[in-house]
């Protein structure tokens, strides 16, 4: 079995190794990153194609914007050094879920599951698995639903299923999910205020889940009249 080179989290020694253990498999790597890359661009198109007929159709359109990311080299080293297996071009495609991302901020929180049973219904989305953070928070405060989906990329010689992961979530969720990142990478927190940080930052979650619940009410009391 191939040695697994544990590194400490700095960039530079988190590229070193990831190149160092590639070696060999460069254009293989370079490959599978445009495999993903094309596949987040198809999970992407198929969320604006849904907001353009919200914007033809309907009186509201619940998709107040999309974004897109790729893991860095840095982020790949970092979680196959997490979870133990060594990094080669198949591993990354077999163990990894998470290289593409499609983040959709929606307006309220009922937009969030209405999005999510569209995208169901849509016959060439296979989704694999679901990871409902807004019914069942992580310790932190931390709120989203997370979608694992397959979706074909069309080649020139062949079709080909790529994983994506979809994220959705509300303005207020992304407001404080962005805030709660830049934190928690802050480095020069004293030890003695983690505890305390860390509770303030859930009880500040707690008060955005209240304030969207509250917006959908008040939603829903407007439609109403």
């Amino acid at each position: 079995m191939q040695e697994i080179r544990r590194v400490a989290y700095a960039p530079g020694l988190i590229a070193e190794g990831v190149y160092d253990q590639l070696r060999g498999q460069e254009k293989e790597y370079m490959r599978l990153m445009s495999y993903y890359a094309s596949a987040m661009l198809e999970m992407e198109t198929k969320f604006k194609v849904l907001s353009i007929e919200f914007n033809g159709r309907f009186a509201r359109n619940p998709i107040e914007s999309i974004k897109t990311r790729m893991k860095t080299p840095g982020s790949i080293f970092e979680k196959m050094n997490r979870i133990g297996v060594p990094i080669t071009v198949e591993n990354i495609e077999r163990e990894l879920s998470d290289v593409a991302g499609v983040r959709v901020i929606c307006s309220f929180v009922d937009d969030i599951y209405r999005l999510a049973d569209m995208l169901a219904l849509q016959d060439d989305i296979y989704i694999i698995r679901t990871k409902d953070y807004i019914r069942h928070p992580k310790e932190s405060g931390y709120r989203s639903l997370h979608l694992i989906v397959e979706t074909p990329i069309f080649l020139s010689s062949e079709k080909r299923f790529m994983r994506v992961e979809v994220q959705l979530r509300t303005i207020a969720m992304d407001f404080w999910a962005s805030l709660e990142h830049k934190l928690r990478y802050k480095k020069d927190i004293p030890p003695e205020k983690t505890q305390q940080i860390a509770r303030q930052l859930q009880e500040t979650a707690e008060a955005v889940s209240r304030t969207d619940q509250q917006m959908l009410e008040i939603r829903r009391q407007i439609e109403r009249l």
